[in-house]
């Protein structure tokens, strides 16, 4: 994962957290600092009183990613998670959790997160995932990575079938191929941002929702 200095937008993203333990969501509120170029504007420690925030905030005081615990107090965060979806449609959903069970993981991505960290991730790597997951990436911990592919390859919903541009099978090439947005970018010769563009146009055209899909559906459908 590219470290956050390297990645960091021209404005820092708006961070919420949604977690019930109180040192770890404290300490995951310092973390998100203007010196790590995020702005963590609230906290909570459930899901209900975040939902509730969410109906009676607009844009651009949304949060652009909003971190979020599995295991929470009254609704759990994957219960939490199509609510979020609709009333903040742009924001990016990073689960952080202990678990690391295969039908949460699938059932997390399916209802919509970009991204799947366990609670053992080193606060750099923690950062990271919020800038990728910003940036329209899928930060996801290498533990679970593996998993979740293989969870998605064996989805059968079936997929309107899409052709792809030589750039975008480009791309979906290096992605299946494990290259991170920075070394596609060096590798095309590029911007990284240029290549935030074209990753968010290319899921849009394969309807997938994080890295993992796209892999998945071009995989299974022999794309590359």
């Amino acid at each position: 994962m590219t470290p956050y200095s390297d990645i960091a937008p021209a404005k820092d993203p708006i961070v919420w957290i949604v977690e019930d333990h109180d040192i770890l969501r404290n300490n995951l509120k310092r973390l998100c600092s203007p010196a790590r170029h995020l702005n963590c504007t609230e906290t909570f420690a459930n899901a209900e009183a975040m939902l509730h925030r969410l109906r009676h905030t607009q844009p651009p005081l949304q949060p652009q990613v909003l971190l979020m615990d599995v295991g929470l107090p009254g609704r759990s965060g994957l219960e939490a998670l199509e609510d979020v979806i609709k009333l903040a449609p742009e924001c990016r959903v990073v689960i952080l959790t202990v678990f690391e069970d295969d039908r949460k993981i699938s059932a997390a991505i399916s209802a919509g997160a970009c991204g799947y960290l366990v609670k053992t991730a080193h606060p750099d790597e923690i950062v990271a995932a919020i800038h990728e997951a910003a940036r329209g990436g899928s930060p996801m911990s290498p533990i679970i990575a593996a998993s979740v592919v293989k969870l998605l390859a064996n989805l059968t919903k079936p997929m309107t079938p899409v052709a792809l541009s030589p750039r975008e099978r480009e791309m979906l090439t290096l992605i299946v191929e494990g290259l991170s947005a920075k070394e596609i970018a060096e590798r095309i010769g590029v911007s990284i941002h240029t290549i935030d563009t074209h990753t968010r146009h290319l899921f849009k055209k394969l309807d997938v929702r994080s890295r993992a899909a796209a892999v998945a559906r071009a995989l299974r459908e022999r794309m590359v």
